[in-house]
């Protein structure tokens, strides 16, 4: 359940949504079954192997069918080597999938209490595990999640659509955001970890040379020419880094036109997908037009005047 980029407060920000601080680090899918954990990250690669305290997650802990299995959206946090819990998708085996956003918080929060998988490391429980601090969106909770200490180091702020169910790849039921005061990072970084001149822009090459990002649909944002490809050793799949004008932009309609790209060379090998279309629109309104924690705080507040209007409405 991967989030869209947050370029304009959604509709009833204060009644319909939860927010929470994310923690920095690498989002992994954790399975605990047949007595090992295992933590993958989006391409799918192994980031540990390991005994837990997660229902068969150990030797040591394996109880129940061999189909009960729990799979946890986390966050690993390399500073304190905790995966943090952001979501839950089943649980012992118990599908939660269909259930809302509202009750999977619900089930994260109990349902570790009743193992021991948030206690310190030790022979059969290699890494903690810990539930992160989930707040309605009003106006409290915003500032609490926004201005908070936590146990991690944050990267913004995570907004869940609490009626949302589970759904793999991007939705717009789960949206990020941040600025200078919540995350180290709000501009993309290039290869060498600067901010450049110019925004840059991750694409997947496709067979017939276009170029887009990773949304379903995709957002088609340009092309290369077949001699460029093959002069370039390129191929379809590749990821490919690109940079973008300021003038060569244009908005439409709430969609990103780009007139041209110039391109730089390929991401890091760790990177698994183009950018999203989401991504691209706040990369460039960062840079520009951001939108700021006074905004949000607005929206809630206009938010809180339409439930109270309703309110009088009814009594009277």
């Amino acid at each position: 359940m991967l989030p869209e980029w947050m370029v304009d407060a959604p509709p009833h920000l204060a009644s319909d949504w939860h927010v929470f601080a994310r923690p920095s680090g690498k989002r992994c899918l954790v399975v605990s079954s047949n007595g090992i954990t295992i933590s993958r990250v989006r391409n799918g690669s192994i980031l540990h192997r390991f005994p837990s305290a997660l229902p068969n997650g150990s030797k040591r802990d394996i109880s129940g069918p061999a189909s009960s299995y729990s799979i946890l959206d986390c966050i690993f946090h390399e500073a304190d080597q905790t995966y943090y819990i952001i979501d839950m998708i089943c649980w012992r085996g118990y599908s939660l999938y269909d259930c809302t956003a509202e009750f999977r918080f619900f089930w994260v929060n109990s349902k570790l209490m009743e193992t021991s998988a948030g206690d310190p490391p030790s022979t059969y429980h290699r890494y903690r595990f810990s539930a992160v601090p989930i707040y309605e969106c009003t106006l409290e909770g915003l500032q609490a999640a926004y201005s908070g200490s936590t146990p991690y180091v944050k990267d913004g702020l995570l907004f869940y659509n609490k009626h949302a169910h589970y759904q793999a790849g991007i939705t717009p039921l789960t949206l990020a955001w941040k600025d200078e005061t919540c995350s180290q990072y709000v501009i993309d970084t290039d290869s060498k970890g600067e901010i450049p001149n110019e925004q840059h822009l991750v694409l997947e090459l496709q067979e017939d040379g276009k170029l887009v990002t990773s949304d379903d649909p995709p957002v088609v944002f340009g092309s290369l020419d077949n001699e460029f490809v093959q002069k370039s050793n390129l191929r379809a799949g590749n990821l490919l880094r690109f940079a973008v004008r300021d003038e060569s932009v244009k908005l439409v309609d709430g969609k990103m036109q780009i007139g041209e790209l110039q391109f730089v060379g390929k991401p890091n090998r760790a990177r698994a997908f183009a950018d999203s279309h989401s991504k691209a629109l706040f990369q460039y309104a960062a840079r520009h037009v951001p939108l700021r924690i006074n905004d949000l705080v607005a929206s809630i507040q206009s938010n809180n005047m339409e439930l109270e209007s309703t309110d009088v409405e009814m009594q009277d």
